[in-house]
C-alpha cells in the first residue's frame, strides 16, 4: 500500500508540473535578402547661387508688400462657394454693402493695390505730365526760355545737381544689370529644365521596369520560407521528439539512474555481506580466546598481590590500589548473539544472477528513441504538408500574374517614351520662344540704357566742356552739347516711362502674386492643406485624391500624405494606402497558412506507449532484492554492540598504569612480577585486542553502506515515470507538438510581415513622384517666377528713378546749355 499511495503521488506532482505553461521556443529569424533597390537620378535641389542674393532681396521686398500669411481658410472658402460657377444669388445678398469675402480679399492685398495704384498713377501722370512739360517749354516757360539768371550759389548747385544724377544713374545702371542678370538667368536656367525632365522621365521609366522585378522578389522569396519549414518537417524527429524527450527526462532519466545505480547497490551489497560475516567469524572465535587469557592473566596478578610483600606498611596501598583495578580486565562485547548474514548472502547471490544493468540500459535506448519513433509517426503527416505548401506556393505564383502589373507598366513605358520624345521635338521651339523672348527684355533694357547714355555722354561732355571764365550766352560747344543730350535723355525718359511703368506694374501684380499664392505655399506645403480640405469641391465627397485615383472620396488618402511618403521614398502601395483597395496582407495570411494547413499541423499526434523503461525481469530483480533478507538484519545491534569495544578498559593504559605503580615500589621480586604482568597485558592486547577492534571497523562500514543501499531503494519512482510516459504524456506530447507548430508557422509569418514591410518601404519606390513635384516647384517658381521678380524689380528700380533723373537732368541742362540772353552788372 504505502508503494501505491507514493506512485500515486509522483504522478500528480508530476503532471501538475508539466502543465505549467511554458513560452514556445524562439522562431529563427529568416534571411530573406533584400529587395532589387531602384537607383533614381534626379536630384530635385536648386542652388542659384550668386543670383540666390538678388531672389532675397526680391523675397524681403514681397514680405514687405505683403507680410499678411497665406490666406488658406479665404482661398477655401471661395472654392468651396464658386466650385459650380458664380452664384449671382449669393453676391446680391450684399447690394448696400461689400461682400465680406471681398473684403477679406481686398485686405491680403492691400500691399499689392498700393503698389499698383502708384504704379498705375506713374504710368497715367507721365505721359501726361510729359506733354505739359513739352509744351510748357515750348513756350519759354518750365524752363524754356534761355536766360539764366546770375546766383552766387550757381557753382554749388551745379555740383550737386550733378552728383546727384552721377548717383542716380549709378543705381538705374545697378538696376539694369539686376534685371539682366534675371533674364540672363532665365535663358540659362531652360537648358537646365531638359536635364530635369531627362533624369525625371528616366527615374518614371527605372520605376515602371524595377516594380515586376521586385514583386517577382517578394513572391519568390515564398521559397524561403517554405523551404525553410520543410527542412524543420524532414528533421521532425530530433526537434519535435527532442522537446518531447527533453520534458520527460526530467522525471525519466533520474529514475533510471537510480535503477542503474541499484545494479551496482547489489554488488557492493555482496560484498558487504561477506565482509560482515567473515568478520563476525573472527569476533566469535577471539572472544572466547581473550575471555580465557584475560581470566589467566587476572588470577595471576590475584597470587601476585598475595605475597607477604604486599602486607608491608609502605607497599600495602599500593597493592590495594591495584587489586581494586583487577575487574576491569574483561570483555565488554558479547558478539555471539549476533544472527549470521549466510541466508542474506545467498539470497544476494541469487538477485546477482539477473544482469540488472543491460536491462536499464535497454530502458535508456527506449527512452532515447523518441525521436525515431515521433518520426516514424508523422511521416504520413509531413508528406501532406509538402504537398499543401506546394500548391500554396502555386497559388502566391498565380495571384501575382493575375494583375497585368507588367503589361500595364510597359505600356506606361512606351507612353513614358513617346512622352519624351513629344516633349524634345518643343525643344527648338522653346529655343527660339526663349530667344525672342530675351532679345525683347533686352530690348526693354536697351531703352533705359539709352536714357543712361545721354545722361553719361551729357555729364561727360558738359563736365568737361564746362569753362568758369565763360558766360551763359558765350558757352562752348561741347559744354552746350552737353546740355542738349541731358535734355535729349530728360525726352527719351518720358518717352519710354510709362510704357517700362505698365510692363513692371504689370509683372509686378502676376509675378508677385504667383510668388506668395503659389510658390511659398508650395514650398512649405500649405498649398496640399488646400487641396486636402475635407469636402473641398463637393459636399458629398470628403477627400480629392482618392475620389480623382479610386473615385473613392471616403478613403483617409491625401496629397500631403501621398507627398511625403513618396520624399521619404517608400512604397507605392503605402503612399496611395492601396491596402485599402485589396489588403495583400489579408490576402497572404488567407493564402499562407490556411485552413487546410491547419487541420494537417492539427492532426500532428504522437503515441509513447510503447516506451518501456524497466523489462519485468528487471522489476522482480529489483523486488527479490528488496525481498532478499538483507532488511531484517539487525544492523541496530550490530553497530551497538561494534560500538561497545572489544574490553572494558583500554589494556595499553591499564599496563601503563600498573607499570607507573610498579616503579613505587622498593626494587625487589614484587616490583619485577607486577611489571611482568604489565608486559603480559600488552601481548594480549597486541596479539588478541587489534585484530579484534579491525574486524569490528569493517563490520561497521559494511553495516553503514548496506543501509545506505536499503534507503536508495526506488523502484517505485521508475513505475511513476513509466506511468507519466503511458498515461499522462499526451499533455506533454501536445504541448510541445503545439511550441513546434507555431515555430513553423512563425517562419510563415514572418514571410507576411516580411512583404508588409516591403511592400511598405521598398517596392515601388515612389520618389520619382516627389521629384516630378519638386522639379516643378524648381522649374516653375525658382527658375521662372523668381527670375520674372527679379526682372521687374530691377527694372521697375530704373522706372522709378528716372524720375529724379528727369528732374536732375533739366537743372543741370541749364548751366551747360549756351544761353541767348544773360544779366549784365554794369559798374
Amino acid at each position: 500500500m504505502p508503494i501505491k499511495w507514493l506512485v500515486l503521488l509522483l504522478c500528480w506532482g508530476v503532471r501538475a508540473d508539466s502543465r505549467r505553461q511554458r513560452s514556445p521556443p524562439p522562431v529563427e529569424p529568416l534571411d530573406f535578402g533584400f529587395v532589387p533597390a531602384a537607383v533614381y537620378d534626379t536630384h530635385a535641389y536648386y542652388e542659384p547661387g550668386a543670383v540666390g542674393i538678388l531672389f532675397h532681396m526680391v523675397h524681403a521686398f514681397l514680405y514687405a508688400v505683403q507680410p499678411n500669411s497665406f490666406p488658406k481658410d479665404l482661398i477655401v472658402k471661395v472654392i468651396q462657394q464658386n466650385m459650380g460657377g458664380i452664384k449671382i444669388e449669393e453676391w446680391r445678398k450684399y447690394d448696400d454693402c461689400l461682400n465680406p469675402v471681398l473684403l477679406q480679399w481686398i485686405h491680403y492685398e492691400a500691399g499689392f493695390l498700393i503698389c499698383a495704384t502708384i504704379g498705375i498713377l506713374i504710368v497715367v501722370l507721365t505721359p501726361i505730365i510729359g506733354m505739359c512739360f513739352c509744351v510748357c517749354r515750348c513756350c519759354e516757360n518750365c524752363g524754356g526760355e534761355m536766360h539764366q539768371r546770375q546766383r552766387k550759389n550757381a557753382d554749388c548747385q551745379r555740383g550737386f545737381y550733378t552728383a546727384s544724377l552721377v548717383a542716380t544713374s549709378i543705381f538705374i545702371v545697378v538696376g539694369v544689370l539686376i534685371a539682366y542678370a534675371a533674364n540672363h538667368n532665365v535663358s540659362i536656367q531652360i537648358k537646365s529644365t531638359r536635364r530635369l525632365i531627362n533624369t525625371n522621365m528616366r527615374d518614371m521609366k527605372t520605376f515602371a521596369n524595377n516594380t515586376p522585378a521586385q514583386i517577382e522578389y517578394l513572391t519568390a522569396q515564398y521559397t524561403t520560407a517554405k523551404n525553410k519549414v520543410l527542412s524543420e518537417l524532414d528533421n521532425i524527429g530530433p526537434l519535435l521528439g527532442g522537446r518531447i524527450h527533453s520534458q520527460l527526462e526530467k522525471e525519466v532519466v533520474p529514475s533510471l539512474d537510480t535503477a542503474l545505480r541499484m545494479a551496482g547497490a547489489m554488488r557492493e551489497t555482496k560484498e558487504a555481506l561477506e565482509n560482515v560475516s567473515s568478520s563476525l567469524e573472527v569476533l566469535q572465535e577471539g572472544t572466547g580466546q581473550l575471555q580465557a587469557r584475560l581470566t589467566g592473566e587476572r588470577a595471576s596478578l590475584s597470587n601476585t598481590l598475595s605475597d607477604p610483600a604486599c602486607t608491608n606498611g609502605a607497599v600495602s596501598p599500593t597493592c590495594n590500589t591495584i587489586r581494586s583495578t583487577l575487574s576491569q580486565l574483561g570483555i565488554s562485547a558479547d558478539y555471539s548473539k549476533l544472527r549470521d548474514v549466510s541466508h542474506a548472502l545467498d539470497n544476494i547471490d541469487t538477485v546477482l544472477k539477473t544482469d540488472l544493468t543491460n536491462i536499464v540500459q535497454k530502458g535508456y535506448s527506449s527512452f532515447n528513441d523518441t525521436p525515431r519513433l515521433v518520426k516514424e509517426q508523422t511521416k504520413n503527416i509531413v508528406s501532406g504538408v509538402k504537398g499543401t505548401l506546394d500548391k500554396i506556393g502555386a497559388e502566391i505564383n498565380g495571384f501575382s500574374k493575375m494583375f497585368p502589373v507588367e503589361a500595364s507598366l510597359a505600356n506606361f513605358t512606351i507612353f513614358l517614351n513617346q512622352g519624351l520624345k513629344n516633349i524634345e521635338s518643343y525643344y527648338p521651339q522653346i529655343d527660339q520662344m526663349d530667344f525672342y523672348r530675351w532679345i525683347g527684355c533686352v530690348a526693354v533694357l536697351c531703352l533705359v540704357v539709352l536714357v543712361l547714355a545721354f545722361n553719361i555722354l551729357g555729364l561727360l561732355c558738359g563736365s568737361c566742356g564746362y569753362d568758369k571764365q565763360a558766360t551763359p550766352t558765350t558757352r562752348g560747344c561741347l559744354s552746350n552739347t552737353g546740355g542738349n543730350l541731358l535734355m535729349a535723355g530728360v525726352g527719351f525718359s518720358f518717352i519710354f516711362v510709362w510704357v517700362l511703368m505698365a510692363m513692371v506694374t504689370t509683372f509686378f501684380i502676376v509675378g508677385g502674386n504667383v510668388e506668395k499664392l503659389v510658390c511659398e505655399p508650395l514650398a512649405n506645403r500649405q498649398l496640399f492643406k488646400i487641396i486636402d480640405t475635407p469636402f473641398l469641391v463637393h459636399p458629398a465627397k470628403k477627400n480629392f485624391l482618392p475620389g480623382m485615383l479610386f473615385q473613392n472620396p471616403n478613403i483617409d488618402l491625401t496629397l500631403g500624405s501621398m507627398y511625403r511618403d513618396c520624399f521619404e521614398n517608400n512604397g507605392l502601395y503605402h503612399a496611395l494606402q492601396l491596402e485599402t483597395m485589396f489588403n495583400i496582407n489579408s490576402f497572404l495570411n488567407r493564402t499562407v497558412y490556411n485552413n487546410d494547413l491547419a487541420k494537417v499541423f492539427e492532426s500532428v499526434q504522437v503515441d509513447l506507449q510503447h516506451i518501456t523503461l524497466l523489462e519485468q525481469a528487471g522489476r522482480d530483480n529489483l523486488i527479490n532484492f528488496a525481498n532478499s533478507g538483507i532488511g531484517q538484519i539487525d544492523y541496530e545491534a550490530y553497530l551497538a554492540e561494534v560500538n561497545k569495544g572489544v574490553t572494558l578498559v583500554d589494556l595499553l593504559s591499564f599496563s601503563t598504569d600498573l607499570e607507573a605503580q610498579a616503579d613505587q615500589l622498593p626494587r625487589g621480586a614484587l616490583e619485577n612480577a607486577l611489571k611482568g604482568h604489565a608486559s603480559s597485558i600488552r601481548q594480549i592486547h597486541r596479539e588478541q585486542v587489534v585484530p579484534m577492534e579491525q574486524a569490528m571497523v569493517i563490520t561497521f562500514r559494511h553495516n553503514t553502506n548496506t543501509t545506505h543501499i536499503l534507503n536508495s531503494y526506488n523502484l517505485p519512482a521508475i513505475d511513476a515515470a513509466e506511468y507519466l510516459i503511458t498515461n499522462n504524456a499526451s499533455h506533454v506530447v501536445k504541448q510541445e507538438t503545439k511550441g513546434y507548430v507555431q515555430s513553423l508557422v512563425g517562419y510563415f509569418r514572418q514571410y507576411t510581415e516580411w512583404v508588409k514591410n516591403s511592400l511598405t518601404a521598398e517596392v515601388a519606390q515612389c520618389k520619382p513622384i516627389s521629384n516630378i513635384v519638386d522639379s516643378m516647384e524648381i522649374v516653375a517658381c525658382s527658375f521662372i517666377v523668381d527670375s520674372v521678380n527679379t526682372f521687374w524689380f530691377g527694372l521697375g528700380g530704373c522706372c522709378i528713378l528716372l524720375i529724379p533723373s528727369i528732374i536732375f537732368s533739366v537743372k543741370l541742362a541749364k548751366y551747360y546749355r549756351r544761353m541767348d540772353t544773360e544779366d549784365v552788372f554794369e559798374e
